[in-house]
Formats: C-alpha cells, sequence, structure tokens
C-alpha cells in the first residue's frame, strides 16, 4: 500500500513501505521531457539531466557527489523520457537520509558549472553517435519519426549533434526554471524506511521549492490516411525493422486487453511471433513487441533484425499476425497463459525498491491517480477473447500502418507494396 502526502507548494510525496528488504529508493520526478522541447533546443531535458550531477554547492563536483554515492554502497542515476525527467538513489536501509540527501541537492541545488557544460557537450555528441551505430536502439527514434514527423514526439529525446552544439547555459537555466516547478514534481519513497521521517526530509528539502504554473507541451498532432514507411539508409549486414501500428492514449477504455494483445503476439518467448519468425523459420535471432501508451500518444510495433535476403519474408509474416489476430479470436488457453504471464512478470519486477518507486511514482506524475498491482490484476483478470480481438480490429487498420527500416536501402516502394496488401 502506497500513501499520498501533498505539501503545500503542491509537491506530491508517494511512500511505499515493504519491511522485506533490506534497501530504500529515493526517486524524484518532474513532469518534463523532450515533447516539452522546441526543435531549436531538442535534447535539452537530457542535457540538463546529465549536469544536474555536476556539482552543487555542498559537493562541488562531480566526483564529490559519485564519491558519495560509491561511499554510500549505493547507485545513483537519472533518465530522460518523452514525458519526464528522473533521479534516484538506491541504498541499504540504514543510509536512508544521507540518500535523501544527495537526491534533493543534485535535483534542487545543482550550479551548472560552465566549464562541465562544455566537457558534457562532447560527451552528448559521442552518445548520439554511438546511439546511430546501434541499430536495436536507433529503430525506435527511426519509428517515433515516422509516426510524428517534425513535431516534438517525432524527436529523439538526446537531441541532435546540431541542436546540442547550441543549447547555451542560459538556455539551460532558463529550461529549468521554467520547466522544473513544485506541482509537476513527484518524490517517491519505496522500500525499508521510517514514513515519519520521508515526510520530514520531504518538507526539510523541498518544502521550499518554488510553487509556480509547469510549462505545457504542444499538443500530439495524429495524422495519417495510408500506411507509412521510414528509411534511415545505412550500410548494415542485416536489416533492422520496426513494424506496427499507431494505437491509443492511457483513456483508450480497453487498454489491458491491448496489453494482454501484445503479450499475445510478441510480449513473451512463446508468443505468436516468436514462435512462427523464428521458431518455424529461422529468420531472426529475437523478435518482440512493444506497446507504448503516453497520456497524448500512444504505439504497438513489433522489432525484429532480420537477413536482408529475407526481409520481404519476413514483413509478409509480421503482417500476417497482425491480421490473424484481428480476424479471429485467440484460445481461452493462450489468454490465460498470457494473464499469468502478464501478473508475475509484474511481481517479479515489483521486487525491486526502485522498480517499485517508478510503478507509483510514474502514476501520479503522468496520470494523476495511482492504481495498486492488485487493483490492475484484476482488470487483467477480467479481459475477455472478445476484448482482445476488439482491441486488434481497433488498431490493425491500413491507415495505422507504419514501417520504419534501417539498412542499405534507397527507396520506399518496395516496402510501401508490401503494407498496402497486408491488411
Amino acid at each position: 500500500m502506497y500513501k499520498k502526502t501533498t505539501l503545500p507548494n503542491g509537491l506530491r510525496l508517494i511512500t511505499v513501505n515493504s519491511a522485506n528488504t533490506d534497501t530504500v529508493t529515493v526517486l524524484t520526478l518532474v513532469g518534463t521531457g523532450s515533447k516539452y522541447e522546441t526543435k531549436e533546443i531538442s535534447g535539452i531535458s537530457h542535457f540538463l539531466e546529465h549536469l544536474q550531477f555536476k556539482g552543487t554547492k555542498k559537493r562541488l563536483t562531480e566526483m564529490a557527489v559519485f564519491s558519495e554515492i560509491d561511499g554510500l554502497g549505493g547507485v545513483a542515476n537519472a533518465f530522460t523520457s518523452q514525458e519526464m525527467t528522473g533521479y534516484y538513489a538506491k541504498v541499504q536501509s540504514k543510509k536512508f537520509e544521507a540518500a535523501f540527501d544527495l537526491v534533493a541537492d543534485i535535483f534542487l541545488n545543482s550550479v551548472l558549472p560552465a566549464e562541465e557544460i562544455e566537457k558534457e557537450r562532447g560527451t552528448i555528441i559521442e552518445e548520439i553517435n554511438m546511439f546511430h551505430d546501434h541499430p536495436m536502439r536507433h529503430i525506435w527514434t527511426v519509428w517515433n519519426q515516422a509516426l510524428y514527423g517534425d513535431q516534438p514526439a517525432g524527436r529523439d529525446i538526446v537531441g541532435t549533434i546540431e541542436t546540442v552544439k547550441g543549447i547555451s547555459r542560459d538556455r539551460l537555466l532558463e529550461y529549468r526554471d521554467k520547466n522544473y516547478a513544485a506541482q509537476n514534481t513527484v518524490v517517491c519513497v519505496s522500500g525499508n524506511f521510517d514514513e515519519n521521517e520521508a515526510e520530514k526530509l520531504t518538507k526539510k528539502y523541498f518544502g521550499r521549492f518554488a510553487a509556480k504554473d509547469p510549462a505545457k507541451k504542444a499538443a500530439v498532432a495524429e495524422k495519417q490516411e495510408t500506411p507509412q514507411v521510414l528509411i534511415y539508409k545505412k550500410d548494415t549486414n542485416q536489416t533492422q525493422i520496426a513494424l506496427g501500428v499507431r494505437a491509443f492514449d492511457y483513456s483508450y477504455p480497453r487498454r489491458r486487453a491491448l496489453e494482454l494483445l501484445e503479450t499475445v503476439l510478441g510480449g513473451m518467448f512463446s508468443s505468436r511471433l516468436m514462435e512462427e519468425v523464428r521458431f518455424k523459420r529461422g529468420l531472426v535471432y529475437d523478435v518482440h513487441t512493444e506497446l507504448s501508451m503516453d497520456p497524448d500518444s500512444g504505439s504497438l510495433a513489433a522489432t525484429a533484425n532480420l537477413n536482408s535476403d529475407r526481409l520481404d519474408e519476413g514483413i509478409k509474416v509480421i503482417l500476417g499476425e497482425f491480421k490473424k489476430i484481428r480476424a479471429s479470436q485467440v484460445s481461452a488457453a493462450e489468454l490465460q497463459r498470457a494473464k499469468d504471464n502478464y501478473t508475475g512478470r509484474s511481481a517479479i519486477a515489483l521486487e525491486s525498491s526502485h522498480a517499485k518507486g517508478l510503478f507509483y511514482g510514474e502514476q501520479e506524475l503522468l496520470e494523476g491517480r495511482i492504481l495498486e498491482p492488485e487493483e490492475i490484476y484484476e482488470k487483467i483478470k477480467q479481459v475477455t477473447v472478445d476484448d482482445i480481438q476488439e482491441a486488434a480490429r481497433d488498431i490493425f487498420k491500413p491507415e495505422k500502418l507504419n514501417l520504419a527500416v534501417i539498412g542499405p536501402y534507397g527507396g520506399e516502394s518496395r516496402f510501401r507494396d508490401l503494407l498496402e496488401e497486408a491488411l
């Protein structure tokens, strides 16, 4: 069970106490990410996330920050998504107060030293280069570009080399001041700790955090009338693809059915795509699906790294599975296996204090309400084979179909023909 406390400035504290662990995670989430950026400063959320670790008035250097983390015997890190930025530390329970002090200091008091900005600019450029050399990572950037084009939802979270080079310290400070506010911040403490101490520390460190109207993001523009293809031309031995459809945001009434549909299709090792693409035909080492659902957008895509000589075959087989799950109901046994897989994997993941903190904190930040795991499992339990088929009929339509490709190809026509014949 969780407990929610709201400070006078609007900041929310979520505490999730677990007596059967010896660790605690302190996680701070702020509701800003790449969807909140203009094209000119694309990547600034991620750039700022890196720089928050570069020193505070209390901890003067990055080395001071990480030496302290190492001395605590803990782990600390941060992440940026389209919707939020997070900072966390995980330590032994007896070192809770020290970890809280550290995370709060990084989040609230980073001074963004000018010399560190220039050094980190080079680090992020190399990170961008690394991602472009990693097709399994880069395919999701191409996928988002295929769906959303030249708008924040279609841009890479890390930005481009050009935008990263152009972001000044003044723009970083301006962005942080505008986007980091008490009302769009959630502090989540999960693990074995004293809840009264957590509330006291939150008030001590975050009680004076500025209360102001946080920045708004532009609405995602969803517009598509025919199947779309986007190719990132690269000289590769294999072809990386993401093949799928536009889906729905959090408000979709068949949300849990769609999650189970994704599980049946490609979310487990005995999924339909693994059976057809890997086990029966030996076309891939791995093929799986990923369902993305956000407050204002969503998609479902199958991703695979295919032998270029058998690329068309692989695409046709995946499209065939899309068509099949739309046309015919899954069996009761298949649905039950998916339900058991979903709840089992969720329970395993939530054994970690870090995963549990993110589970509760993300719901509070992005949805404004929290469901306990058992409440979600009950919703999963109620999904029927009819619900799965209706969800499949909602998303698997020609006008929602998209294909992202990384490989040595110069034209889209061969791929477009495959898509137009598919559904």
